[in-house]
């Protein structure tokens, strides 16, 4: 069957769906587009004026929580890549982070225009005076040499093991998120408590990955730079 892929009968994973290139240029394209609907949305929210009574929160408080859910999703991709047997899921994964990265930019730049309207002294005594911005702020600059060493040409120029260990900052990135949206909200935390819940669970599946590759016996090439 075009498209599929048998595995040995002894798997219970037996067919698993491997998409053509021109599959997998159709599924990013579509990716693409559909990682644009959060932003989308508050355009046109913006454009029939139902934002809500105070619009600058509303727009800051979405795009925050889209950047820790794309996050999220970049971070799931290589455990439900190696539950489900789906190695193309990395082809998707850099975009997903550059997008969470795309949705960080739009949050501090929204916090530096419509909050602070560019006023750097401003800026810098609130950084230093609130906690949760603090974090926020922290974990925005963390992000962005992510993003500049995204690419399979900064892979070779770092060295996998460098890369490796830069990139292992997503996690902490992730944490600061979870506790800059915490402390924002700080009654109902049932979001920040979900987005704490997923990142953890994913941070532990890595440390039990990295366990298992370093076991006598584990395939070559296991502790590999994956960058999607």
């Amino acid at each position: 069957m075009p498209g599929w892929t048998s595995a040995s009968t002894s798997d219970a994973r037996a067919m698993r769906f491997q998409p053509t290139p021109r599959q997998i240029i159709a599924l990013k394209g579509f990716v693409f587009v559909a990682c644009l609907v959060p932003v989308a949305r508050l355009v046109t929210l913006f454009l029939r004026d139902a934002l809500g009574a105070n619009p600058i929160e509303a727009i800051t408080r979405s795009t925050g929580w889209w950047t820790l859910a794309f996050l999220a999703i970049t971070l799931a991709v290589t455990p439900v890549r190696l539950l489900l047997g789906l190695p193309w899921l990395l082809r998707l994964r850099r975009m997903l982070g550059l997008f969470a990265f795309f949705h960080a930019c739009v949050h501090f730049t929204i916090y530096l225009w419509l909050d602070q309207f560019f006023d750097v002294p401003g800026i810098v005594a609130d950084i230093a005076k609130r906690p949760f911005v603090t974090v926020g702020f922290a974990a925005f600059v963390l992000l962005v040499p992510l993003a500049v060493t995204s690419t399979n040409a900064m892979v070779r120029r770092l060295g996998a093991r460098r890369w490796q260990r830069l990139h292992r900052l997503v996690y902490a990135i992730g944490a600061l998120g979870v506790v800059h949206f915490w402390w924002l909200v700080k009654k109902d935390v049932t979001e920040p408590l979900i987005f704490a819940i997923v990142i953890g669970a994913l941070l532990i599946a890595r440390v039990v990955r990295r366990r298992a590759d370093g076991r006598p016996g584990a395939p070559a090439g296991a502790r590999r730079p994956e960058p999607g």
